[in-house]
């Protein structure tokens, strides 16, 4: 059958979208770099930009003033900015890779459980240990998300369901549930672990220095090379498992790899900043509208997403309420809420 003009691909269709997502992934560096900069000028003291070159790159200067100036950028702005950029591209990364594994296009990081595992051990070592430094209790929240991970890939992975989307989808849930619970009582027992547990869940970058972000960092680097590496094999696993295994991809070598990563990166940034909620279900919508469904761009648009995300969330946190602010994850959530609302309206349109 002769073919069409319309059924043509156009010539360079292919290197004309090409180009078109790396110019918007440089547009979305230069936007993060300019919602970096913003971050480090902007709190319950502004800073013009002369202020903040001089706090990031000035000598010591005996004019108390100055000093002042040098302690906030350097001590509190720097770092908050730092861990949003971080846990955003965890968390954008993350919630691109756990829809596209489990596909499930509202699936989102905490849907492993890790959030609700960061939750219980915080809790329980503050009421066991009595710990109230954020650099003892990350790591507990660390291990205690990547616990839950590993205890939910497990129980998907067993079974007549196994290596199941919905499966592991229904074992994520079931170990949230649980966790949610076990947290609540351990809380209620305890008012230092309530306090604490009221702050951290919140979800907030502010008052955690590089001795917390740069072993997170670490972790998060590694979650981020490991979800690199999978990508093709993740595009292949969207056609359908038994397409990937005609295609020669071991789809539980894939899929465990994958698991790891979004536990390594997901783990990592709850245990840093706290749970927050929405942020990559939203990013990795906007990102699959940007770019198609290939993982291979729709994974680093998510990323950088994320990280703008959450800094400019932190930023608005800043100034609606000064001189107070909000946490970061407050606004995330209150974004968060109506774009999910959003997403169902759409759904029941398109099926109506």
């Amino acid at each position: 059958m002769r073919t069409t003009a319309v059924e043509r691909p156009a010539p360079g269709g292919t290197s004309v979208a090409r180009r078109r997502r790396l110019v918007g992934l440089l547009a979305l560096v230069a936007v993060l770099a300019i919602a970096a900069a913003v971050s480090l000028a902007v709190g319950a003291r502004a800073l013009s930009p002369a202020e903040v070159w001089y706090g990031l790159f000035a000598a010591p200067d005996p004019d108390r003033r100055l000093t002042g100036i040098r302690l906030v950028v350097q001590t509190v702005r720097v770092p908050r900015t730092v861990l949003a950029i971080v846990a955003g591209i965890a968390l954008g990364t993350g919630g691109a890779l756990i829809q596209g594994y489990t596909r499930n296009p509202i699936a989102d990081t905490g849907l492993l459980g890790v959030n609700a595992g960061a939750s219980f051990a915080v809790v329980s070592v503050i009421a066991v240990f009595g710990l109230a430094d954020p650099f003892q209790y990350v790591w507990f929240a660390f291990v205690g998300a990547a616990i839950a991970g590993v205890v939910v890939f497990g129980l998907a992975s067993i079974g007549r369901g196994a290596g199941n989307p919905l499966t592991l989808a229904l074992a994520g849930q079931g170990i949230t549930v649980f966790l949610a619970a076990m947290t609540t009582a351990v809380a209620l027992s305890d008012q230092k672990s309530l306090n604490a547990l009221r702050f951290w869940n919140a979800g907030s970058v502010a008052g955690v220095g590089f001795d917390v972000i740069r072993p997170v960092t670490a972790f998060i680097a590694v979650g981020l090379v490991l979800a690199l590496i999978t990508l093709p094999a993740l595009n292949l696993l969207n056609l359908g498992d038994d397409v990937a295994r005609g295609l020669g991809v071991n789809i539980a070598v894939s899929r465990t790899a994958g698991i790891v990563a979004i536990t390594l990166l997901a783990g990592a940034a709850t245990a840093a900043c706290g749970p927050i909620a929405f942020l990559g279900l939203m990013v990795a919508h906007v990102a699959r509208y940007l770019t198609g469904p290939d993982y291979r761009w729709l994974v680093p648009y998510a990323g950088l997403l994320g990280a703008v995300v959450l800094l400019v969330c932190d930023i608005v946190g800043r100034l609606v309420v000064r001189p107070g602010e909000l946490d970061a994850g407050v606004v995330v959530a209150l974004l968060g809420a109506p774009f999910f609302a959003i997403l169902v309206w759409r759904g029941k349109f398109r099926n109506a």
